[in-house]
């Protein structure tokens, strides 16, 4: 539930897993120092942002050296429209998950990138439409 609406109060969250709140509270308290919460975040909406283009850049590179991977992590942590970077297995090295105002703008953000840092091949798709979205992970294989 916590995963759903970190903002629900003890109480609530109390009454709603049948718990006194003191022994809601201690365990909440018992995620987050054992790490299990790892933070607690306020989602925004996109939209309203003015950020509701998803673009998916797939990235491959001639570079996997330590220092090129050092570069590149920074680059990307600089740009605040890259919201998600997976290092891949298969045909590509990495991909970007880039939030925009406009499509348009990914030149922007593809330009950002290539200019600090050398990349083989960049190939962009667009999301045309959200079938699943979260933050949730599962919690039955929690040890």
């Amino acid at each position: 539930m916590l995963q759903e609406d970190a903002s629900l109060s003890v109480g609530d969250l109390a009454d709603k897993v049948s718990l006194s709140i003191s022994a809601c509270s201690r365990r909440i308290q018992r995620l987050e120092e054992t790490g299990y919460v790892a933070r607690r975040i306020a989602v925004l909406d996109r939209d309203r942002m003015g950020v509701p283009t998803t673009v998916f850049a797939l990235i491959k590179t001639a570079h996997h050296a330590d220092d090129w991977i050092d570069i590149f992590r920074k680059v990307i942590a600089d740009i605040p429209e890259i919201v998600e970077a997976h290092r891949l297995t298969g045909n590509y090295d990495y991909i970007l998950k880039v939030v925009l105002p406009r499509v348009e703008h990914y030149d922007v953000i593809y330009k950002q990138i290539v200019r600090k840092v050398e990349l083989f091949d960049v190939s962009a798709s667009i999301s045309m439409e959200i079938l699943k979205s979260g933050m949730s992970v599962p919690v039955e294989y929690a040890r």
